[in-house]
Parts: C-alpha cells; structure tokens; sequence
C-alpha cells in the first residue's frame, strides 16, 4: 500500500496569550492530535516559519505544525512552512501526493462538531482561511477542517470578538481533546488515500 505524506497546519493565534481561546481552537486540536498520532513533543522550527513542529521519523507519514501567527495573517508561514515540508520529502512522486490539511475555528457548528471541506469550498467568511487559500499556490491539495466553537446568541460584531477570544472551559478543552481523534481519522484516511 503507499502511503501519502500529511502537513496538518493550525491557525489561530499564538501562544502563550491566546492559549486555548476559541478563536484558536485549531491550534487546541493539534496540541491533542500529537497524542492520537504519536508524535513528537512540539518544537519551534525556524525553516517552517518559526512554527511549532511536531513529527515522528519512525512513522513520518504525518507531520504537526502550529502557526506562529495571527490568525489573519496566516497565509504567509503556512506557505513558508508548506514549502519547508515538501522539500524535506524525498522524490517528486512524494511531494506530488503531499496534503496540506488546515485546522481551523469554525464559528458556525457546534462546538464539538467538525466539517470537513476541500480548498475548491468558500473560506465563509474565515480570514484565517482567506489569507492562506490567498497565498498557497495553485495546485496544492488542501484539505480544510473546521473545528466547531458554536456562536453567540448576538450577531453584534464586538459580541462575536468577545466570545471568540474567550477562553475555554476545562469542559470544552476536554471535548476539544476527543474532537482530536476525530480529526486524527481524517489525516490517517487521507494519508492511506481513502479520502
């Protein structure tokens, strides 16, 4: 069977301010994605954008990253880590099966839910999203997980910035973890090519 190499990407905003905020639910997920891929504690990575990286070589088929960026501004190191990964790959067959799946907060599921949607489907408004599908060339196959953080009740925008720059509660951090292993069944399907 071959088996294709996955760059899963957070976006969020960075540590240590924004730490498990709504908003950077993606980078939540990843934390608890290195348990369910077990893969290697995070380190910074200066050739991938000074991001958080994460990788097994016994089982490289899947490699972590954390952008270090703000959410909307995203683009740029996604790319720069993007290039960084798929030239650490071995033979152009590699590179070409390569996948970029890109975590992400998603405001309108419920909290615990993920949807799961091809680079060709509209960012919905996500400027964390926009910036990246912005920036990656044509070509890539990208993949986007959208991590559901539920909405409130007001559609007002400073309500909307105020709930998703809050932080989590111990139980949505928990529900976070088990979304983990959700998300862990979409890169292990995508790396053994069923999706």
């Amino acid at each position: 069977m071959s088996f294709r190499h996955i760059f899963v990407a957070s976006i969020g905003n960075p540590s240590p301010t924004y730490t498990n905020t709504l908003h950077s639910a993606g980078h939540t997920v990843l934390f608890h994605l290195r348990v369910w891929l077990h893969t290697s504690p995070f380190r910074k990575s200066r050739i991938h954008a000074s991001g958080l990286l994460s990788d097994d070589p016994r089982d490289p088929y899947w490699t972590l990253w954390q952008s270090p960026s703000l959410m909307n501004v995203s683009g740029k190191p996604v790319h720069t880590a993007w290039r960084a990964f798929l030239s650490s790959l071995s033979t152009p067959e590699e590179r070409k099966a390569a996948r970029l799946v890109l975590v992400h907060d998603e405001l309108e599921l419920p909290i615990g839910k993920i949807k799961v949607r091809e680079a060709e489907q509209s960012a919905k408004g996500h400027n964390g999203v926009k910036s990246v599908m912005a920036t990656l060339p044509n070509g890539v196959h990208l993949t986007k997980v959208g991590v559901g953080i539920g909405r409130p009740e007001s559609r007002e925008s400073s309500d909307v910035a105020a709930y998703v720059m809050r932080k989590m509660t111990e139980a949505e951090i928990d529900i976070m973890r088990d979304v983990a292993g959700q998300v862990s069944e979409v890169v292990r399907d995508m790396s053994n090519g069923v999706r």
